[in-house]
């Protein structure tokens, strides 16, 4: 590149040399302007040599504003600009004969070509993968292996298979270090111990890559990455980084509608979010099973300073559950822990430090139809939720203490309105308390639209937002959605809060839902007398598929709750007699 910007220089423009006196400057100008001045000599190039140069010269020195600008950016008129080129071969610019067709060419595959190539690059790649930089072979192969009976330990299996795993490269240096690996952590596969060398030969008979990725995975949750050799450590940080985008995309596998009902299904759903706790906590699975008496150790281990030896001990102490360990006082819990496992006064202190960070959830939740005392079959029934989540140390949103997941992870959490007994999830949604100011706009969106569906006054409308919004700023987070009422019935629902990050925080609240339906009167919420309802069974039988609109009522027969969460139920529908019917009949 040139660039092409003329010194400016008064002094010796003007014959003077630098620091001459003003009356110095002043008789040169005056000797100069006999020789080039306009009226002395009629030549055009004296003309523009007087104005550009000595003009601006002795304005230079004489002016002061000149002379500012002049020791500032050396000129007079202040800010020069400049010219700027980019040098090409002669031969391109020669356009006569063939240099004019390579001139072309250039141009041509600068600003054709290669656009074109970035743009089909980013497009073939881009096509591979989902928003949440999840790839699609990924999605299909979940898609395809999620059932509905998908055990939570065979769950590892399904999430293993990703195709981003299946990129990590597999060594030949890997086989000795895995083989090690898998004595270490056999007991936590999915094989049959007891035909130890039929299942260990079908173990290492599958996909290199997925024999490397769950080993990894199994290390992660055991803590025994500090044995892997660097390259083994290094490709064991990469499968974690993939980890949390792949089991949220594993999770919406299992609940998007599946059913004909349009239902997903609960127990893998569940499955998935087990499997997330215990990656983002590092503990292995078959910690999450109390056996012989001892307390669940999967939420212990998620302490500092904890292992078995200290769960078995606290278990002795009638300690059996991990909420009996919260709901201790701070000094007690401090004393228990000094006998049984002779920790210092700091261990404790990070123990507690933990304790004020885990979350305690309640949950209340409703469902109804819009305008109307009860549900009936094909009605949009309206469900919500309000999840309220506190802690001892009165922070909302916080990020999990996940000193051995090595990558940011924030909290999230799950709310599955599900018929257990079917194992259908009804109802979805994923719930951040990160984030308030969306929390509040979404709250506020959603009463908006729901008063406006019942018709309510602006008043009561502004009142409803209002009250939202205190709730979402003390820590409760609303979830708000639809199904489609389902046959007649009495359903028995469980509402589950699951969050992906901690161990023992999971609650969940239980919904008995009764459906009747619709008479043929088309009274709501109603039943017909027991009279009429004799006279007219034939015809109701003939007209079913005509009239069939099941409602659903809430029964006011709920179970007691053992957890700390609260649920919510619809008032029964009231019973009406159908005196159209028995003028109909008449």
């Amino acid at each position: 590149m040139s660039r092409e910007n003329q010194v400016f220089e008064p002094f010796s423009i003007l014959g003077l040399e630098p620091g001459a006196l003003d009356s110095e400057i002043k008789k040169a100008y005056r000797r100069l302007s006999i020789q080039y001045h306009p009226d002395k000599n009629p030549d055009p190039a004296a003309h523009k040599y007087f104005i550009e140069s000595i003009s601006k010269a002795y304005q230079a020195l004489t002016d002061p504003i000149s002379r500012e600008n002049f020791e500032k950016y050396g000129h007079p008129d202040g800010r020069q600009g400049f010219q700027m080129g980019i040098a090409l071969p002669q031969f391109l610019l020669n356009i006569d004969g063939s240099s004019g067709g390579l001139l072309l060419l250039w141009i041509v595959g600068i600003c054709i070509l290669l656009p074109l190539v970035m743009a089909v690059v980013y497009l073939s790649r881009s096509s591979k993968y989902t928003g949440n930089h999840v790839k699609n072979d990924t999605l299909a192969a979940y898609f395809h292996l999620v059932k509905p009976s998908l055990a939570p330990s065979k769950v590892m299996e399904v999430f293993v298979k990703a195709a981003e795993f299946l990129e990590i490269p597999v060594r030949r240096s890997d086989d000795e270090p895995l083989h090690k690996l898998f004595m270490t952590v056999r007991s936590e596969l999915s094989i049959d111990l007891k035909n130890i060398k039929k299942e260990q030969a079908k173990f290492w008979k599958q996909h290199p890559a997925l024999v490397k990725t769950e080993l990894l995975i199994q290390a992660h949750l055991t803590r025994e990455t500090a044995s892997l050799s660097p390259d083994l450590e290094r490709d064991c940080k990469r499968m974690l980084e993939f980890a949390p985008r792949l089991l949220e995309e594993l999770i919406k596998m299992a609940i998007i509608p599946r059913t004909s009902k349009g239902h997903g299904w609960l127990r893998p759903a569940i499955g998935v979010v087990e499997l997330s706790q215990c990656i983002v906590q590092a503990v292995p699975l078959s910690a999450r099973k109390a056996a012989g008496g001892s307390a669940e150790g999967a939420p212990f281990l998620q302490l500092p300073h904890f292992d078995d030896d200290i769960i078995k001990k606290i278990s002795r102490k009638k300690v059996r559950t991990f909420q009996d360990f919260q709901e201790m006082p701070i000094q007690e819990r401090a004393e228990l822990l000094s006998e049984v496992a002779d920790l210092s006064p700091p261990q404790l202190l990070d123990i507690e430090k933990v304790m004020e960070l885990i979350p305690s959830l309640t949950v209340e939740v409703s469902c109804e139809t819009e305008g109307e005392e009860g549900i009936q079959e094909g009605d949009v029934v309206t469900v919500k939720a309000w999840v309220t989540l506190k802690r001892p140390n009165r922070l909302i949103g916080a990020l999990p203490h996940a000193p051995r997941f090595p990558f940011h992870k924030e909290e999230s959490y799950w709310i599955f309105l599900a018929d257990p007994t079917s194992n259908a999830v009804w109802f979805f949604q994923k719930i951040s308390f990160m984030d308030e100011a969306g929390a509040v706009s979404a709250a506020s969106n959603a009463i908006d639209e729901r008063m406006e569906s019942l018709g309510a006054s602006p008043k009561e409308k502004t009142a409803a937002i209002k009250e939202a919004v205190e709730k979402v700023k003390s820590g409760s987070r609303l979830a708000m959605g639809k199904f489609m009422a389902t046959a007649e019935g009495s359903y028995n629902l469980t509402c589950h809060v699951l969050c992906d990050s901690w161990i023992g925080c999971d609650q969940k609240t239980t919904l008995k839902m009764k459906v009747v339906r619709r008479t043929r009167a088309g009274t709501r919420g109603g039943q017909v007398s027991e009279h009429a309802e004799d006279e007219n069974e034939e015809e109701d039988e003939i007209e079913e598929e005509e009239d069939e609109d099941i409602e659903s009522e809430y029964s006011d027969d709920e179970e007691p709750k053992k957890s700390n969460v609260n649920g919510k139920s619809g008032k029964k529908g009231k019973e009406a007699s159908s005196e159209t019917s028995d003028s109909d009949e008449e």
